[in-house]
């Protein structure tokens, strides 16, 4: 028996979808079913519409990220902090 494939999707599992497009996480059958949801549905064209924009501009802004090695030594003096706090 072969399996049938469902091409509508609710709205959440759509905002889930363009939101693993946008990281480019999205397989290319979650990608034509969130198309066809784009197009009959307005709400998530607008939010779809938002992601995109919110993507262009962090992109934009390039941002710098901490290397792993700070982070790590910023979580040691907050934990030990909160230690001190605690005592």
């Amino acid at each position: 028996m072969s399996k049938k494939i469902n091409i509508f999707m609710p709205c959440d599992e759509a905002n889930h979808v363009c939101d693993k497009s946008q990281y480019k996480e999205a397989s290319l059958l979650e990608k034509i079913k969130l198309n066809l949801h784009l197009i009959y549905c307005k709400a998530c064209r607008g939010y779809s519409k938002n992601n995109a924009k919110l993507t262009k501009r962090i992109e934009a802004a390039e941002l710098e990220c901490l290397d792993p090695k700070c982070k790590e030594d910023m979580k040691k003096d907050l934990e030990k902090a909160l230690k001190e706090q605690l005592h």
